[in-house]
């Protein structure tokens, strides 16, 4: 059995602003520089293999927090938003005729407009994920993290979501062969002037 956890990046000025990022290379502002400077792995998680999405917002997460610079793969790149990237998800949500969904209407094959379903997002995602060979962070994006967490929750992407994503937390699934199985809580970074 592997553990895996998973950390979302530092906000961007896109997060802030609403506009979806998708493979947007969009790096981290500094507020979120800033903060992510002030956190550490918790114990237990130092010595873990740690790997980031090759976009400058995770990878700079990665050793920002961990001290120490992550393997990338182009696997954990944010799931492919199309003709969406760099709009206003509000303003899409506003207009009908957008096709816009909120996540919990999506199923695995909602696709955005040249863009990419969550089951095609498995599909890149699940060979990476039998090649890890021992416990591991992955800093990474919330598309990549929703697509890991729906698969360890049993989730369809129909319906409210059983798990909540929050910045500056661990989410750890346990890997034993193809099997994923969330642990109930997230762990939070620990604070640097607290170690």
């Amino acid at each position: 059995m592997i553990r895996l956890a998973l950390l979302r990046h530092g906000h961007t000025d896109w997060n802030r602003a609403g506009r979806i990022q998708g493979r947007s290379d969009i790096p981290l502002d500094e507020a979120a520089r800033a903060e992510l400077r002030s956190y550490a792995l918790p114990a237990g998680w130092q010595q873990a293999e740690l790997w980031s999405s090759t976009l400058m917002r995770a990878s700079e997460t990665a050793e920002l927090v961990a001290g120490r610079k992550p393997r990338t793969t182009p696997e954990l790149i944010e799931m492919n938003w199309g003709d969406w990237e760099g709009l206003h998800g509000l303003d899409l949500k506003a207009d009908p005729g957008s096709g816009f969904r909120d996540i919990e209407n999506w199923g695995w094959d909602y696709r955005p407009p040249g863009g990419e379903t969550p089951a095609e997002v498995w599909d890149r995602l699940e060979p990476w994920l039998a090649s890890l060979t021992r416990d591991s962070i992955a800093v990474c994006h919330i598309g990549i993290m929703r697509m890991i967490l729906a698969r360890a929750h049993g989730w369809n992407f129909i319906g409210p979501a059983p798990f909540r994503i929050k910045r500056n937390r661990l989410f750890v699934v346990e890997i034993s062969g193809s099997v994923l199985t969330p642990l109930a809580d997230p762990v939070r970074l620990h604070r640097r002037d607290t170690l």
